[in-house]
C-alpha cells in the first residue's frame, strides 16, 4: 500500500504515543484499528494506517536486552560495569528503547560507540578497527593536500551491486520487482557505463532521473546484479564571501513536507545560528559550525519512524551522515540558501557504504558540496583543515545515486518502501507487498579505483 507521507505531520493520539513509547506493539495495533473503526478524519486515518506499517520496523532494531548489551561490551572492550552503560544511556550516547515495556538496545549501538567516542575507541581489544581509523583519514588528508595542490583531483570506479531474495517457500514463483541503485550522469559524475546486467531485459532509468536505478522484474531464483564504471571530477573550491554577488537564485529555498518543512523551532534556530549576517556564503558556514561542533554523530533508525528528521536532529543534537545533512538542508533554506541533498555511497579500498551528504548554491561560485558527517569528525579528530575543507568540496570517492530527498523510482514502487526517502542498498516488492528487509541481501563490490 502507497501512503501520502505528508500525513506524518499529523500528531498521532495520546493512548497511541505512550503504547509506541512503552513498546506495546499488539496493544498499539488494537488500539489503532479500533479508532480506524470510527467516524474521525481521514487524515489521521491515513497516520494511524502508517503507524501500524512503522511500529512494524521499529522492534527489529532494538534486539540487545542489557545483559547481552553488557556482555557486548565486555567481550569487546574487556571491564565494562552497568554503571558504565547506565551512564552512556543518561547522556544518549548509545541507542535504546523500550521493547514491550523492557529495554533494548539498538542493532548497532557497539560499533557507534566505537566510531563517536575516542576514549571508548581507546579501549577496544582488537588493534584492527583502530589502523582501518587511522588508514581512512590518512587518505582522506593526502587527497585533500592533492586536491589544494593541483586544484583538481578525479577518480575512475568499477562497482558490481547485487542482491539476492530468500523468498519463502508459498512465493518462490512470484516475480519481485527489484530497484538497485546506479550512478546519475551529472554533477561530478562522468563517462558513466553499464558493463553486466544479470538480466538482460533490465529498465535502466534515465541519466538525470532523481533516484536513479535499474529495475529487474523476475522470479527470485537467481541473483540480481548490475557492474558498471564511471569517474567522479571534483574541482578544489575556496569561496571568498567578498566575491558574493548581491543577486542570489531563489530555487531550492522551498519546504517539502514531511521532512524539509520550517517547523518554529527551526525557525528559532536558524535566526539564532545565523544572526545578523546576511552574506549566503557565511550563513552556511555558520550552519555547517554550528552542526559540526555541536551535534553529536549517531547512527539512526529507519528515517520512516522519525516524523520529521531534521528536527529529530536539532532536538536531540545527534544523528547520522542523512540527519545532518537533511538539517543542513533544511536550515540554509530558512536562510534563503538554496540547498539540495545527493546521495549514495562512499567507495574507497576496503571502505564502502551507504553515506548522504548536501550542496548549496552561492552565486557566483555555483553548487558547492558540504558533508556534515566527514567534516564533523575531522573536528572531534582535532583536523581544522579537514574540517574546512568538507564546507565547500567534496573527496572524489563517491557514487551518487540521488539527487533528491524523498522521491519515487522510474518505474514507480507499488507499496511502501523500506526507506522512501533515498536508495543506496536497493528496494524489493512483490506486486502486492514489500520484501521484508530480513529476506534481502545486498551489497556493493568495488572492483577496482584508480585516482588521475
Amino acid at each position: 500500500m502507497r501512503y501520502d507521507l505528508k500525513c506524518l505531520a499529523v500528531p498521532l493520539p495520546e493512548d497511541v504515543l505512550k503504547l509506541k513509547y512503552y513498546g506495546d506493539v499488539e496493544r498499539l495495533n488494537r488500539v489503532i484499528d479500533s479508532k480506524l473503526q470510527k467516524d474521525i478524519p481521514e487524515a489521521l486515518k491515513e497516520r494511524l494506517r502508517l503507524e501500524k506499517e512503522i511500529m512494524a520496523l521499529w522492534p527489529r532494531a532494538y534486539p540487545h536486552t542489557e545483559e547481552k548489551a553488557l556482555s557486548m561490551l565486555r567481550d569487546c572492550m574487556g571491564d565494562f560495569s552497568k554503571e558504565e552503560l547506565d551512564a552512556l544511556r543518561d547522556d544518549d550516547a548509545v541507542e535504546w528503547a523500550y521493547i514491550g515495556g523492557e529495554v533494548k538496545y539498538k542493532n548497532n549501538f557497539l560499533g557507534n560507540l566505537i566510531k563517536t567516542r575516542p576514549a571508548y575507541a581507546a579501549r577496544v581489544k582488537d588493534p584492527e578497527k583502530a589502523k582501518q581509523a587511522k588508514a581512512k583519514e590518512k587518505l582522506l588528508n593526502d587527497t585533500m593536500a592533492e586536491m589544494k595542490t593541483r586544484g583538481e583531483m578525479n577518480a575512475r570506479f568499477h562497482i558490481r551491486t547485487e542482491l539476492r531474495v530468500e523468498a519463502p517457500e508459498d512465493r518462490k514463483n512470484m516475480p519481485v520487482w527489484v530497484h538497485l541503485p546506479i550512478p546519475m550522469e551529472y554533477a561530478q559524475v562522468r563517462n558513466f557505463q553499464i558493463l553486466n546486467l544479470s538480466h538482460p531485459d533490465a529498465v535502466v532509468a534515465p541519466p538525470d532521473f532523481p533516484h536513479r536505478t535499474v529495475c529487474f522484474h523476475s522470479l527470485p531464483d537467481k541473483l540480481f546484479s548490475v557492474e558498471y564504471t564511471y569517474e567522479t571530477h571534483m574541482t578544489y573550491n575556496a569561496p571568498d564571501p567578498a566575491k558574493v554577488l548581491d543577486q542570489q537564485p531563489t530555487f531550492y529555498t522551498e519546504e517539502y513536507a514531511p521532512h524539509i518543512v520550517f517547523t518554529p523551532y527551526l525557525r528559532m534556530l536558524c535566526a539564532e545560528i545565523v544572526g545578523n549576517e546576511t552574506n549566503p556564503l557565511l550563513k552556511a558556514r555558520k550552519i555547517y559550525d554550528f552542526i559540526t561542533t555541536k551535534m553529536i554523530y549517531s547512527f539512526m533508525r529507519t528515517y520512516l519512524t522519525m516524523p520529521n528528521v531534521p528536527e529529530y536532529g536539532a532536538s536531540s543534537m545527534k544523528g547520522d551522515c542523512g540527519v545532518q545533512a537533511l538539517l543542513f538542508i533544511t536550515l540554509c533554506r530558512i536562510a534563503g540558501v538554496p540547498a539540495r541533498w545527493q546521495s549514495g555511497i562512499y567507495t574507497a579500498p576496503g571502505d564502502v557504504g551507504a553515506h548522504d551528504w548536501a550542496q548549496f548554491y552561492v552565486a557566483p561560485f555555483g553548487w558547492l558540496f558540504a558533508d556534515p558527517s566527514f567534516g564533523g569528525s575531522a573536528y572531534r579528530h582535532g583536523s581544522e583543515e579537514r574540517w574546512n575543507f568538507y564546507f565547500g568540496n567534496l573527496d572524489p570517492y563517491r557514487m551518487p545515486a540521488n539527487a533528491e530527498y524523498q522521491h519515487d523510482f522510474y518505474i514507480p514502487f507499488r507499496n511502501l518502501r523500506y526507506d522512501p526517502y533515498d536508495n543506496q542498498d536497493g528496494e524489493v516488492e512483490w506486486d502486492d507487498a514489500p520484501v521484508p528487509g530480513r529476506l534481502i541481501d545486498s551489497d556493493h563490490e568495488l572492483i577496482s579505483m584508480e585516482t588521475f
